[in-house]
């Protein structure tokens, strides 16, 4: 099997898969609709023919495999094409398993949340380690590459892969998880999520548990037990099973947490024995569950605990989670890719326990799947407790139907109703009015969203250094 066209290429797993199958020799081409940076940009550095728009010449005779993107669906031109011609297809997922995962020792991260930090961790602390793992996270981890990546390719026997609930394509609504042949398998967290795809919680819960039906006898479920979803999934394992959490019951434990500037200090026991203190440049509870899961991760390879801290400590973060994306004024401006109520309030909490004294502004765009329906309107409203300002931008799927669809105007009532100062932004240009306006020297601005959120990032750093006068 030597060619290969990825239908929707530009979606970041999508061009990253595309990317690793290059770099083992086979000849790879896509198309999308769209075609623009970063993912533009992305794919010509790694030599990938790109093809803008989608026709049914582009699928062509001499093609072994089509790889059809989750986004895509019947009528197609593309996609039509290979169902009259009968040429072979699959989904992402599975053409992951085909190409890398038979053979490995397949690391599966998985959770709610937290799962391209801990996949980014993990990777990183199995390189460390010596391990040469290869690495497919859904971010661009610092770490790997010359400018961050979010692929690495090793030669050794395991391979880490970010463990996605969502569904795999238009003929596959299972999750992408359940083709990874896990044989160590990381629940961090289970909350419902998804809404588009999943009707509620319990079945979220049922790709959870085939997943943890997955894991072979001899292999380890690690499980995050300060979430209560992720709690119910232990009844169900068949393989060998340990939890990791900041309570003391746990087979990982992680306690003694302590958080100044940007970095946390905090000790860890397994098994009721001492197994090391840690420093690691990031902030949060949640950040501590993420890097615990790693660490459980890199001792089960066989990774000693000094090796690891060293690893922890020279972790380089991933883009998009609380990421500083530039100074302005005295005023530190960062983009964080939360979009549901449990990473808002994780993200928060984090950069006030950090910040203690710091007026901090959330910024949030209702923009996902999830978040654009009033699912969550009652949990965004305890999401933002840890913000001095809150503004909430327009929601992003306005066309949703108004029973169906977060209330903004709710939920600023909402968050008012709890003392907090809310407000809601008619516009992205008005966000950065209101900040310019009434910003002090030394806030925080934490811009949320799942999207580009309109590259309100760069527009807010420039009018920052401008004059307030010019904003009247």
């Amino acid at each position: 099997m030597r060619r290969i066209h990825f239908i929707g290429i530009c979606g970041t797993a999508m061009a990253t898969l595309a990317a690793m199958l290059k770099r083992k020799g086979l000849d790879v081409r896509g198309s999308d609709q769209d075609v623009y940076p970063p993912m533009s940009d992305f794919l010509a550095s790694e030599r990938i023919p790109t093809l803008t728009g989608y026709s049914g010449d582009h699928i062509t005779g001499d093609l072994d495999l089509v790889v059809v993107g989750n986004a895509i669906s019947r009528g197609n031109p593309e996609l039509e094409e290979v169902l009259d011609r009968k040429i072979r297809y699959c989904s992402l997922p599975e053409a992951i398993r085909e190409h890398f995962l038979w053979g490995a020792r397949s690391i599966v991260i998985a959770g709610t949340h937290g799962k391209t930090t801990t996949t980014s961790l993990t990777g990183w602390l199995l390189t460390h380690g010596g391990v040469d793992p290869t690495v497919l996270v859904g971010g661009i981890a610092r770490n790997f590459g010359d400018r961050g990546s979010s692929y690495r390719m090793g030669q050794g026997r395991d391979f880490v892969i970010e463990g996605d609930e969502y569904d795999s394509a238009f003929f596959d609504k299972t999750a992408k998880f359940l083709k990874y042949l896990p044989d160590i398998a990381v629940v961090n967290n289970v909350e419902f999520d998804h809404a588009d795809i999943y009707t509620d919680f319990d079945a979220v819960m049922l790709a959870f548990r085939r997943l943890v039906r997955l894991v072979p006898r001899k292999g380890l479920l690690l499980v995050g037990a300060d979430s209560a979803g992720a709690r119910e999934l232990l009844t169900g394992a068949v393989s060998r099973v340990q939890t990791f959490g900041t309570g003391s019951d746990v087979d990982w434990h992680a306690y003694d947490i302590e958080t100044s500037g940007t970095a946390t200090r905090f000790t860890v026991r397994h098994h009721g024995s001492p197994f090391g203190a840690f420093d690691m440049p990031l902030v949060g509870i949640h950040n501590v569950r993420n890097a615990l899961a790693a660490i459980a991760v890199a001792a089960e390879v066989g990774i000693g605990a000094e090796r690891i801290a060293e690893g922890l400590r020279l972790f380089g973060g991933i883009k998009r989670r609380l990421e500083v994306v530039g100074v302005a004024d005295a005023v530190t401006v960062y983009d964080d890719f939360a979009h549901h109520p449990t990473a808002v309030a994780e993200t928060l909490a984090g950069l006030r326990a950090a910040n203690p004294d710091a007026r901090i502004w959330a910024v949030f765009e209702p923009r996902s799947a999830s978040s654009c329906r009033s699912v969550f309107q009652d949990d965004f409203a305890k999401a933002f407790g840890s913000a001095n300002e809150v503004l909430i931008a327009p929601v992003f799927r306005s066309k949703l139907p108004e029973a169906e669809r977060l209330s903004v105007p709710r939920l600023v009532r909402d968050l008012k109703a709890r003392g907090q100062s809310a407000r809601e932004a008619e516009s992205f240009d008005g966000i950065v009015q209101i900040v310019v306006r009434e910003h002090r020297r030394g806030d925080l601005v934490v811009l949320m969203s799942n999207g580009g959120f309109g590259g309100i990032h760069q527009k807010l750093l420039t009018a920052l250094e401008g004059p307030r006068e010019a904003l009247a």
